[in-house]
């Protein structure tokens, strides 16, 4: 199970997924374990992030990322700075 990061996307691979059309959910600096029942992209509009798969190595993420997070993946979330994200569930 991998997390996938595309940094700084293009506006045309934006536009193409509807990105600002999705939901947007925003967390405090902060720290707490997640599990992805289903597949989530995002689209990090502010912030920093640390993402520690369980078993796997720590992944940095962040304002301009596109992130796509695998079903079934349960990890740990690291706030650094305040996030505010677009986001869709698949």
């Amino acid at each position: 199970m991998e997390i996938t990061i595309e940094h700084q996307p293009s506006q045309e691979t934006l536009q193409k997924l509807d990105v600002f059309k999705w939901g947007i959910w925003q967390k405090e600096v902060s720290k707490f374990p997640w599990t992805y029942d289903t597949q989530e992209t995002c689209y990090f509009l502010e912030g920093d992030v640390i993402v520690t798969p369980d078993g796997g190595q720590p992944v940095k993420m962040g304002k301009g990322d596109l992130v796509t997070f695998p079903a079934g993946m349960s990890c740990t979330w690291e706030i650094k700075s305040d996030v505010k994200k677009h986001f869709s569930f698949e």
